[in-house]
């Protein structure tokens, strides 16, 4: 995706402005609230994103909004900035799943530099999760029979193996090994088993 999306909530109007010029600089496409829960009832973002947070706002702080996406389930990169930093804190910031803790004034480098790693990092999870949907999509094309077919193929047996496990002849173990192969979109094992993994698909029996 060329689109990405920098998201800023700060309730002081003066770094909210300050931090999405800097975004918008360096070519940013960037989103501010000023409020923690206007921002908590957007639609998650359909683009690699990584949101700005203040630690301290009046009505929701920034752990607060942590412990909100944590139930959405929205795994979106945050990168903390407060005025009054302290160790504990920003230890704190980092267990609950931070990016980065940056205190005020923030440095523009330093921001900017954390702003692309976030960003890296969602783009990149974008990209797997997208995979792995196409893989569970392309898995549940398979017939019960296929699937069989594929715990014991992972496992190293042989067509004439698979045939004799699962009471049926060669040929009709071949074929389907080859309808399991042409769904699953591969031509080779160890890719099949790579696939396997990546699904949490076990061998079904082993040489």
């Amino acid at each position: 995706m060329s689109e990405r999306m920098v998201i800023v909530v700060d309730d002081d109007a003066h770094v909210r402005q300050g931090v999405a010029d800097l975004l918008e600089a360096a070519g940013h496409a960037v989103h501010a609230f000023a409020d923690a829960a206007e921002f908590l009832a957007q639609p998650a973002p359909s683009v690699p994103a990584c949101l700005i947070l203040d630690m301290q706002m009046p009505r929701l702080d920034g752990m607060s909004v942590l412990q909100h996406m944590a139930a959405r389930h929205l795994a979106l990169p945050v990168i903390f900035l407060t005025g009054h930093g302290t160790i504990p804190l920003s230890v704190a910031a980092m267990k609950a799943g931070a990016n980065e803790f940056l205190t005020k004034p923030v440095d523009p480098d330093a921001l900017l530099a954390a702003v692309d790693e976030a960003l890296a990092g969602d783009a990149s999870r974008i990209d797997a999760r997208r995979e792995a949907d196409e893989l569970a999509r392309r898995h549940a094309q398979l017939t019960p029979r296929e699937r069989e077919v594929f715990g014991l193929a992972i496992g190293g047996l042989l067509n004439k193996q698979i045939a004799d496990a699962m009471g049926i002849s060669e040929i009709m173990a071949k074929v389907h090994k080859r309808n399991l192969m042409q769904k699953m979109q591969t031509r080779t094992l160890a890719e099949l088993v790579r696939m396997a993994e990546r699904l949490g698909i076990e061998s079904a029996r082993r040489r």
